[in-house]
């Protein structure tokens, strides 16, 4: 009697358990479901990736780019806004929300994509709107009949190179006065004007441009005679006085060993000059592909390819010409379509470009003729003239007289600039 007692108890006990795990399961899947469907803490949509195309052609639609670069820290983060306190309001998903940390402002929603009208205390009002373009990046379509393999181009990508030409002329970036092409001595010889050409590259790895600079003056006017910066001075100088010349730019111990070595195989290998080959320049320490490519153009004369860095890398994506994992994808990616004749010059262009209206960190699309026309699908805000964004946020509108349905709108939150 016992022993049935006990196993009845048993039993029932792991029945139980099992309905409770059940439960949880259901519970546990319920919430993924949410998760993917974009009910996410918050009311924050989360963005599905594009799956459509599954081709493994790196002109196709690629995977979702690798870790952010130190330079591409993503614009929103230092914009969080601050963590409610307990026992206040929470705000109504109606067609009027007053946002807490801007009392002064009342921001009035609208179904409308993408827009959003703004009543100041003063009674002004000022429209905001986001344009954004549309993503068609390059394509390889092959003929079934033929096997002929033909490269589409991204829509509209020279109408979009044109207007940042035509920005570029209009602000001077440091890329123009202080980039590496530029800073080797005049009145050296072709030699060492190559040479020098090689070890601004070098420098320039992880350092801004006006430190390199620095660094390329302090060698020039540093090193001894009678060799001065030339491969024979650099082999002449020790280690110890060379990391103290170069200690501005980033990664200086590396850099001394990297040159020091450079400066001997070419030496020894190379009849003392640099090589003419991107095979024999990727062969030296710490030369990479994009060095490679933009040296053998300066020093060379020749547009092997394309040199792609972290801003024509950063850059390219955001306006959907591909979807690219690292800077050396996206070179093989633009080689396949961009005209040989724009292989120099584009990497100079989008670095300034980067470097004065489509920064890393708060890019101004406010002043970017891609973002007014509807050409750039990363565009952020394009606010009426007066206006600082502060930042955007997503916000379930629901009309008057409805009752559980609502649409979730893009609003901007702008405030007035002072003075």
């Amino acid at each position: 009697m016992k022993t049935s007692r006990l196993a009845r108890d048993t039993a029932t006990i792991g029945k139980n358990a099992e309905v409770v795990a059940r439960r949880r399961t259901r519970g546990f899947a319920a919430a993924i479901n949410g998760f993917a469907a974009g009910d996410t803490p918050g009311g924050l949509a989360v963005k599905q990736e594009d799956e459509s195309d599954n081709d493994s052609s790196p002109l196709s639609s690629l995977g979702s780019p690798g870790p952010f670069d130190i330079e591409d820290v993503p614009s929103f983060i230092d914009k969080t806004p601050p963590k409610r306190k307990r026992g206040g309001s929470t705000p109504t998903t109606t067609t009027t929300t007053t946002l807490t940390e801007t009392s002064s402002l009342k921001l009035e929603t609208r179904t409308s994509p993408r827009k959003a009208s703004i009543k100041t205390d003063n009674g002004s009002s000022s429209s905001a709107k986001i344009t954004k373009g549309k993503k068609d990046p390059a394509r390889k379509v092959i003929d079934q009949d033929s096997g002929d393999v033909t490269i589409h181009p991204p829509s509209h990508w020279e109408e979009t190179y044109a207007l940042v030409q035509e920005m570029r002329k209009k602000t001077l970036a440091p890329v123009d006065t202080m980039g590496c092409e530029s800073l080797a001595e005049e009145t050296r010889s072709p030699r060492d004007q190559r040479f020098q050409t090689l070890i601004a590259l070098m420098l320039s790895s992880q350092t801004r441009d006006t430190t390199t600079a620095l660094a390329m003056t302090r060698l020039q006017t540093s090193l001894p005679p009678p060799h001065g910066f030339t491969l024979e001075g650099i082999l002449a100088i020790d280690p110890p006085t060379l990391n103290t010349l170069i200690h501005p730019v980033g990664f200086h111990n590396n850099k001394t060993r990297y040159i020091k070595a450079t400066a001997a195989i070419l030496a020894s290998q190379f009849g003392s000059d640099i090589p003419d080959t991107i095979a024999g320049l990727i062969s030296l320490p710490g030369v990479g592909p994009k060095m490679a490519y933009l040296c053998m153009s300066a020093a060379w004369g020749r547009d092997e390819g394309i040199g792609v860095d972290v801003h024509v890398h950063r850059i390219t994506n955001l306006w959907g010409w591909h979807r690219t994992a690292g800077p050396e994808e996206t070179r093989k990616v633009l080689q396949a379509w961009l005209p040989r004749e724009k292989w120099h010059e584009i990497n100079g262009l989008l670095v300034g470009f980067g470097q004065t209206v489509c920064l890393p960190v708060g890019r101004r699309c406010g002043e970017c003729l891609l973002g007014t026309r509807g050409l750039c699908p990363g565009a952020v805000t394009v606010a009426p003239k007066g206006t600082v964004v502060r930042r955007k946020k997503r916000v379930k509108v629901e009309e008057e007289g409805t009752e559980g349905k609502g649409e979730v709108d893009d609003v901007v939150v702008v405030k007035e600039e002072e003075g």
